[in-house]
């Protein structure tokens, strides 16, 4: 069986204003895509396919190519405002791309049977790929899909300088999702851990509930419903032209039509990112300290090389 990692990299990063997906945090400048990768090559994953906006295309097969030389496949695919079902049209009002669900759809053509989903910009730790991996090479064919998700606590996915938005994980005894939640400018203050809801209502969360980063795991299944969803979501043509259609929503959907269960995954390892630029120095020194305790190696490209 096949393991293949879509890497969502088309985002514009308006709120940190250059290509984060790249912004070195590692020893030798490493980005934290480098080390998701390193830790998906260690899980079992044999081939990336990365979604990608056409002008940064270059830049990030370079980047790549350097880090990891023919140790592992690798795919492009871009992620367009005209990437629309035969009979739509972005319209001269879609400048940047329609969200994480959408970048997932032109990776269609490129996935097997199973496969994982993540950010380019995020660092989700070595447990989170070892357990999807482990889960997605179990899935049994079923009329009820099963996908996978990892969860993080909140708590550890803050930033002290603004809010920042998560889809809150409602599970059951036995670790399957619920209900999935969408929440906006979540922050800590002195009244606690505040955020806003959808619909403009506000939210007191727990530094303790479990968010999604959106590290999914997820079979070919899931393409028919999500490519009816997105005709959906274009035919009522949403007033916001700055509108998403994001894999959370989508998926939370499905959930509550009954067509799919999801298993929440926890995880020991703490995830990190950079919704805003303060972030990035408190995410290299984080870095910098799992290099020194060993867990990954002071230069990735030379591990890649090692591999191949």
């Amino acid at each position: 069986m096949t393991l293949t990692l879509v890497i969502l990299a088309a985002g514009i990063a308006s709120r940190y204003g250059r290509l984060k997906q790249l912004e070195p945090v590692g020893p030798m400048g490493e980005a934290l895509m480098d080390y998701g990768l390193f830790d998906a090559v260690r899980a079992g994953f044999t081939k990336v396919v990365f979604v990608v906006r056409p002008e940064i295309e270059q830049l990030m097969k370079e980047h790549v190519g350097n880090l990891l030389g023919d140790s592992i496949a690798t795919t492009f695919v871009h992620q367009t405002p005209d990437f629309v079902p035969a009979g739509f049209t972005a319209g001269t009002d879609r400048t940047k791309p329609w969200g994480t669900a959408h970048a997932l759809l032109t990776a269609a053509d490129q996935v097997g049977e199973v496969f994982a989903v993540s950010n380019a910009d995020d660092f989700y730790g070595r447990q989170a790929y070892e357990a999807l991996g482990q889960q997605l090479r179990g899935v049994e064919t079923s009329p009820q899909p099963t996908y996978f998700l990892v969860g993080y606590e909140l708590q550890h996915t803050l930033s002290p300088f603004g809010g920042v938005s998560r889809a809150l994980c409602r599970y059951d005894e036995n670790g399957f999702l619920t209900q999935l939640v969408e929440v906006h400018d979540i922050a800590q203050g002195k009244q606690g851990i505040l955020g806003t809801t959808a619909d403009g209502a506000k939210l007191e969360l727990a530094g303790s509930d479990i968010v999604s980063m959106n590290l999914w795991g997820l079979t070919t299944d899931v393409f028919s419903p999500l490519q009816r969803q997105f005709e959906r979501f274009l035919s009522e043509g949403p007033a916001d032209h700055e509108a998403e259609f994001l894999i959370p929503t989508a998926l939370g959907d499905q959930l509550a039509q009954r067509g799919i269960r999801i298993r929440v995954l926890r995880t020991e390892d703490d995830w990190m990112g950079m919704t805003f630029r303060e972030d990035r120095p408190n995410v290299a020194a984080r870095i910098q300290d799992l290099v020194n305790r060993g867990l990954y190696p002071h230069d990735l490209t030379t591990r890649f090389s090692n591999q191949s």
